[in-house]
């Protein structure tokens, strides 16, 4: 189990550059599945997820390599099989292989999906949108399967404007017949993404960003190249890196509308930060103002993705800031981590109230999750002193190397390997 070891305290300064997103570019690689030709997507980061991805079109018979940071993959002659935990026990996004076997294939068996422990995150609304396609949906043994002999498109009603399932439909429709309706659906930019990569491939998707999307089916869906959107939640960790201790800090090829809600918060407490159309400059304020509540919400709100850093850098304000978390239950798990390390964290049920403290100390600490983990790494940029972070594992799985970016910024930052 790799661990970090950080010496807190050091100024941030330079350059970050932004690579292609996780949550885009993840169904993205599924959707490569319906594709009988090369696909190259360039700027990816190399990251534990893609990788368990990219091992389930490996093992039907797709293939997928790194050239640098380009993804080149290759699903010609990829064969449907029956994708068991040995795949899908690590990662969440494994659900969605579903929507294209379906379009490809007419059927498809996944077992259940493991990732972070942050809540229960029910599969209903991808069974139920399915259901609205005429697909027979079968669930026993730990396993999910699919008979799509009779699928049609049709008019789908998310009760929850859900990202993988309103991904899985899109992605199930794709190859359909007829028109698909997706009303009360996800508006992320990943979702805008994943979109238009359909489009530049010669699918029919419209109204992206939008709560009601439209997918007309065709025959098939060609190769090529595509660039996918940068990481906002790569991007917000920055940002919140250099609002808590930013000489300068500049993150290039970011998209600065994504993050909106962030910035709106961060300004509000008294940082620093410029927008421009593709970089965000930040610098800490030596008087940070308390933010009285935030809300986790769907797009385009505050992000629950975000939440554990900005939770750390409300620790470092003035006052008393109120945090609701609205997305998962149990998204607040890292917060007993923070309190080693001397942040004033109380929490009850979905509801964190965090007193401003004037430092925060090291620690040895533990990642439970992806975004609890780089909250701790926040923290101990700046905390007085050496912390030791154990599960490196977690934050691999959205981080690219996040170590040597930290690096280039002046952190006092490295990785032990056991």
């Amino acid at each position: 189990m790799d661990r970090f070891i950080i010496n807190g305290g050091n100024l941030l300064e330079g350059n970050v550059q932004i690579k292609g997103a996780k949550n885009a570019i993840l169904p993205i690689i599924a959707c490569c599945i319906m594709i009988k030709a090369e696909v190259t997507l360039h700027e990816c980061p190399h990251l534990s997820d893609i990788e368990a991805m990219l091992k389930i079109l490996r093992a039907g018979g797709g293939i997928a390599k790194y050239e640098e940071d380009c993804l080149i993959i290759n699903c010609k002659n990829f064969t449907p099989y029956c994708i068991d935990s040995e795949y899908t026990g690590a990662l969440r996004a494994s659900l969605f292989v579903i929507g294209p076997l379906l379009s490809a294939f007419k059927s498809a068996s996944v077992s259940y999906p493991g990732g972070c422990e942050i809540g229960l995150r029910p599969i209903d609304l991808h069974i139920t949108g399915l259901k609205s396609l005429s697909v027979s949906v079968e669930r026993s043994n730990g396993k999910i399967t699919c008979d799509g002999i009779n699928m049609k498109n049709s008019d789908v009603f998310l009760d929850f404007p859900s990202v993988g399932a309103t991904e899985n439909i899109i992605m199930a429709s794709v190859l359909g017949k007829g028109v698909t309706r997706i009303y009360n659906c996800a508006k992320e930019p990943e979702i805008c993404d994943l979109a238009n990569f359909i489009n530049v491939m010669g699918g029919k998707v419209y109204g992206a960003g939008t709560d009601k999307i439209t997918v007309e089916g065709v025959v098939s869906l060609s190769g090529g190249h595509y660039f996918p959107t940068k990481d906002r939640i790569v991007a917000g960790t920055f940002l919140i890196a250099g609002a808590l201790m930013g000489k300068e800090v500049v993150l290039d090829k970011v998209n600065p509308s994504h993050l909106l809600p962030l910035n709106e918060k961060l300004i509000a407490s008294g940082a620093s930060i410029i927008l421009d159309s593709r970089r965000i400059i930040v610098k800490k304020s030596l008087k940070r103002r308390a933010v009285k509540r935030t809300e986790t919400r769907p797009y385009p709100g505050f992000p629950t993705d975000l939440q554990p850093q900005f939770v750390v850098y409300l620790s470092q304000c003035r006052g008393c800031s109120v945090v609701v978390e609205n997305m998962f239950e149990n998204r607040f798990n890292y917060t007993a981590q923070l309190q080693k390390m001397g942040a004033d964290i109380t929490v009850k049920d979905r509801v964190a109230i965090i007193k401003g403290v004037k430092k925060l100390t090291q620690s040895r600490v533990e990642a439970k999750d992806l975004r609890g983990g780089v909250a701790l790494v926040l923290a101990s940029i700046c905390a007085e002193g050496e912390s030791e972070i154990w599960g490196v594992r977690h934050i691999d799985r959205g981080y690219d190397s996040i170590e040597k970016d930290l690096e280039g910024l002046g952190v006092q930052i490295k990785r032990l390997k056991n």
